[in-house]
């Protein structure tokens, strides 16, 4: 199925960003698969130029690799790779979703997200649904910085979800996670829900990840 058309869009390149960008985190493209900037450029029907700038820039958030003569392909993250990236989201995770409880979030979206998840119908609305939740519950936690680096954290956890999944599917557990923490965050407990995010987070760890 072709990528959609710019159409009239403001701006060329920033549509061929995010439309690749959903490709990476819907599954479409996987991990290891070839970005060629003619093939794209073809689904697009522009130049290379709008293609290769969107390509770098997801290099840049760590989504794409670029080698000089090989060209782009979507990031294979290795064991260490993903320890790093889910080491970070305990770090921060649980402080921004602690720091929007205190503030008055409005966590309806988290809401609507963990009701999407459970109609989904494959596994890519699903995770994305998850991904959603995810950025939902901290969204509000009044540090753009603090967001923007989660939000990129989020993103790369997509590129290890779709096979940690597909060998163990852990989906009702972590909707089950996902409700528990929200009730929480509704009702107004950052340090409770913080720490269901921590055990939330370190759970996949150590389920998906170092199972060996």
């Amino acid at each position: 199925m072709p990528l959609t058309s710019p159409g009239e869009l403001p701006s060329r390149t920033a549509h061929v960003l995010e439309t690749i960008k959903a490709a990476i985190l819907n599954g479409r493209f996987e991990p290891g698969s070839p970005l060629v900037e003619n093939e794209l450029a073809g689904e697009f029907k522009v130049s290379k130029t709008p293609v290769r700038e969107a390509l770098k820039t997801l290099e840049s958030t760590g989504l794409v690799v670029i080698r000089p003569y090989a060209g782009a392909t979507v990031r294979r993250l290795s064991g260490k790779d993903a320890i790093a990236i889910y080491d970070m989201r305990l770090l921060l995770e649980p402080e921004a979703v602690r720091r929007g409880i205190r503030a008055g979030a409005d966590f309806s979206a988290a809401k609507q997200s963990l009701d999407r998840a459970a109609l989904a119908a494959d596994a890519s609305e699903r995770s994305t649904a998850n991904r959603d939740f995810h950025g939902g519950l901290y969204a509000e936690c009044g540090n753009p910085l603090l967001v923007r680096t989660l939000d990129g954290l989020r993103d790369q956890t997509a590129l290890v979800s779709a096979s940690s999944w597909s060998r163990i599917a852990s989906w009702e557990q972590e909707a089950q996670e996902h409700a528990e923490i929200l009730e929480r965050a509704v009702d107004g407990d950052p340090d409770g829900a913080a720490a269901l995010v921590h055990r939330h987070i370190q759970g996949f760890i150590d389920r998906q990840i170092r199972r060996d």
